[in-house]
């Protein structure tokens, strides 16, 4: 089975374009469902949405989509694996607070999709930018084997080893194994693999590449294992570590805005993995506010919320009208400049195929080594 699930839409035809409402984007004919819907989400008022663990996107979020539509966008940001747990525990007792959830594929599929508490993601789409599938690179990918409840918008080559310019040069390490010098010793930092996230990515794809082994011997670099984003960005930008593993762009983004010296180190010669990051789009089974979800879905997938997700989080959207070879910058190469789809296919570890035959293996190595 493929490792996403391509599904293609019908070709929507016989419609009247019109300026109306999300600017510069297509729309129905006459005042057709798009106009109802705005209307019955006034109504509603807000939109509550769980977002990944980034102030940026927060903060860019609430300054561009209630201005645009006049609603209330309820934004709660958090790890995935921690929001997740809430998202579900709530729903089990009954309480219907979330509409949806953006974050990492991992604890969407564990704890959202496993749980049975998501809507299927097309009777949400209604914009033709948004709900044809030739507006994106790949057509539309989902993370779950039945291609209907965790649409990835996003797909990319992350270079996940970022160090502190004033402590290393980038040609120190080419390799994974030049983490096992003992100059390195007490050195590094691992997002913590035992959990959803980054960290849990790049030590499997490690355990794929490199064996039990070689993560044996890197656990005996000593190395700083946290769940705390913030506090693993703010050790390497004090010095206090040298290299970090498992974060992104975003989790850098304070620092690098203050001139701190913090760069993502040249993909090493094993290679990396192919992922949607936080691009992840979860609705929850019957959204308290199903009409403002809809907006926001739509305004989400639209160029606007793209340009703002992307910038946020320095993660490569699949939209094919929109520029992303500026990602290079932050170490980042969106897969429709670079790779074929089927180059993706092969390289990417987080659909609920690679889960499985992959990432639960290398959590599992995780927990006897680091526990």
């Amino acid at each position: 089975m493929r490792r996403f699930v391509y599904i293609t839409l019908a070709v929507i035809a016989a419609f009247v374009i019109s300026p109306r409402a999300l600017a510069q984007s297509q729309r129905p004919a006459g005042k057709g469902e798009w106009e109802k819907t705005l209307e019955a989400a006034k109504k509603e008022g807000k939109v509550v949405v769980s977002l990944p663990a980034s102030a940026e996107l927060r903060k860019m979020t609430e300054e561009t989509f209630p201005k645009r539509f006049g609603i209330e966008a309820e934004l709660i940001t958090s790890r995935g694996g921690a929001i997740v747990r809430r998202i579900a525990d709530e729903w089990k007792a009954g309480v219907r607070y979330f509409d949806i959830h953006i974050g990492g594929s991992s604890s969407a599929v564990s704890g959202l999709l496993a749980e049975g508490v998501l809507d299927p993601i097309e009777p949400f789409l209604i914009l033709p930018e948004v709900k044809e599938p030739k507006n994106w690179w790949g057509g539309h990918m989902y993370a779950d084997r039945a291609g209907r409840y965790i649409y990835t918008f996003q797909a990319y080559m992350t270079e996940g080893i970022w160090y502190n310019t004033t402590l290393m040069k980038p040609e120190e390490i080419r390799s994974y194994d030049d983490l096992l010098d003992p100059k390195w010793k007490g050195k590094i930092g691992f997002l913590d693999p035992r959990t959803p996230g980054a960290g849990d990515s790049t030590w499997s794809y490690l355990w794929k590449v490199k064996g039990e082994e070689y993560l044996k011997r890197l656990v005996g670099q000593k190395l700083h294992i946290s769940r705390d984003q913030r506090l693993l960005a703010d050790n390497l930008a004090k010095g206090k570590l040298t290299v970090v593993i498992g974060l992104t762009h975003y989790s850098f983004l304070p620092f690098l805005k203050a001139g701190i010296p913090l760069k993502p180190l040249p993909t090493p010669k094993e290679g990396d993995y192919g992922t949607g990051g936080s691009g992840n789009l979860t609705i929850m089974k019957n959204p308290p506010h199903p009409n403002a979800t809809k907006l926001f879905v739509n305004w989400l997938l639209g160029k606007e919320g793209q340009e703002v997700f992307m910038k946020a989080m320095g993660q490569g959207t699949r939209r094919l009208d929109m520029d992303t070879k500026w990602l290079k910058e932050v170490g980042i190469v969106a897969a429709k400049d670079e790779l074929t789809v089927q180059q993706y296919m092969e390289s990417e570890n987080q659909s609920e195929e690679k889960l499985e035959t992959v990432r639960k293996p290398a959590s599992e190595v995780a927990r006897k080594l680091l526990d």
